[in-house]
């Protein structure tokens, strides 16, 4: 794996450790076709076998599979991992067996900002109706229709389409529920959508445990590293399950050129990436959202190539069973495959709906709960305007007056204009 200009990973440990114990220096390039190595129709190698016979790598270190092929052409150190093939899909979300499978669809932050817009809204239409003097025409009289408790009541039923009277009659009223409904549509529909889809995914992956299930359902694709030492173990098998699934990905022309794209492919969902046990480990350590099934087939072996009679093959040998022995191998297998998803809930929140992807949505209600306040204002400020002409005072005062009616320090406002018109 590489970290800016440098390389890091179990097999760069490996031959750190290796010339350490042998003393001699090194330097590293990627091959450059990105393959392992296979023989093409006219006998030539590709990949990093190719590289090794033409003499353009002394080692080649990586996770290289030993076959028999292989080992006509180059020396094969002692293997330093045991692995077998497996399959990794990605894991579904078990709705059935968790007692808040409704909320799935929206991840907790999506949940919170749902909450937060409730409350805002809420009110939102408190205050629209308190301002504006449509909605409250005498404020010294009249009752207010739209209280803290009724605007939560009335946005509850908008949420859930049903609705609930009295409706606003002011324009500014009539904005700020336009805009709740159309934001509470729009997230049902994502709600629902993304529902049908955790379930969806729950019956798609979670039967699917051994290679002759996948052999036997269409439901997902699946695939492995074309002209690969795995593509070649299903191609050469009598295993007639083995077979059936060379003979799909030949038909699917499902084959991928690296892992990396078979990861992401499986991340995505509906594919099911083929590969060697230790490899497949890594990338479920590193994605909590993959996980890989447990049946091993084909057991196989890592090994460092060498060109043909290479002095370097004995020392090497010699040098990975000391690392073994002394447990360096083990102690750098734990320190790359421990898992990040360690105590996460990753299965029921990879596909959850984030703010992140609302974003949109909740501007859009922020922007209409601001042109509905903004509205009443105007109202009421028209209203002061016209009250001040006809009593010849001050806007402000008008608009202050006012004001203290709609907040709850309407006595004063009674007392100031009894005073007025004691004056007239």
């Amino acid at each position: 794996m590489s970290r800016g200009s440098q390389f890091e990973g179990y097999c760069i440990d490996l031959i750190s450790e290796l010339s350490k114990k042998l003393g001699f220096k090194y330097t590293i390039h990627v091959v450059k076709d990105n393959r392992y190595g296979a023989m093409d129709s006219s006998g030539n190698w590709n990949g990093m076998i190719g590289e090794i016979i033409r003499g353009d790598a002394d080692l080649a270190v990586a996770p290289l599979t030993v076959t028999a092929v292989r080992e006509r052409f180059v020396d094969m150190t002692t293997p330093f991992i045991q692995t077998g093939l497996s399959f990794i899909i990605r894991k579904s979300a078990d709705s059935e067996d968790h007692p808040f499978s409704l909320l799935f669809p929206f991840s907790t932050e999506m949940w919170v900002g749902v909450l937060i817009a409730f409350l805002l809204t809420g009110l939102c239409m408190f205050l629209v109706g308190r301002i504006s003097p449509t909605e409250w025409a005498e404020p010294e009289t009249d009752d207010h229709n739209f209280t803290l408790l009724h605007s939560f009541w009335y946005i509850t039923g908008a949420l859930t389409l049903q609705g609930a009277g009295p409706h606003p009659k002011a324009l500014s009223g009539r904005v700020v529920s336009a805009i709740w409904w159309i934001f509470a549509v729009l997230l049902l529909a994502c709600y629902f959508a993304n529902f049908n889809s955790v379930l969806n995914s729950k019956s798609k992956h979670i039967s699917i445990t051994s290679f002759e299930e996948l052999a036997n359902q269409d439901v997902i694709d699946y695939g492995t590293i074309a002209n690969g030492s795995t593509m070649l173990f299903f191609k050469n098998s009598n295993n007639p399950v083995y077979r059936r699934i060379h003979q799909h990905m030949e038909r699917k022309k499902s084959y991928v050129s690296t892992m990396q794209e078979g990861v992401r492919l499986t991340q995505e969902g509906n594919f099911a990436f083929i590969g060697e046990a230790v490899s497949l480990d890594l990338a479920v350590a590193r994605s909590c959202k993959l996980t890989r099934a447990e049946e091993l087939i084909s057991m196989r072996s890592y090994s460092i190539g060498a060109p043909l009679g290479s002095p370097l093959v004995k020392n090497l040998t010699i040098a990975i069973l000391q690392l073994s022995e002394s447990g360096e191998l083990t102690h750098l297998q734990e320190k790359w495959w421990a898992s990040s998803c360690v105590g996460s809930d990753e299965a029921h929140t990879s596909e959850a709906l984030n703010p992140h992807d609302l974003r949109g949505l909740f501007l859009l209600l922020g922007l209409g709960l601001g042109i509905g306040l903004l509205l009443a204002l105007l109202e009421l400020l028209s209203r002061a305007r016209n009250r001040a002409k006809d009593g010849k005072k001050s806007c402000c005062s008008v608009l202050t007056s006012e004001l203290n009616w709609r907040f709850g320090s309407g006595p004063e406002g009674t007392e100031q204009e009894n005073s007025d018109k004691n004056k007239a």
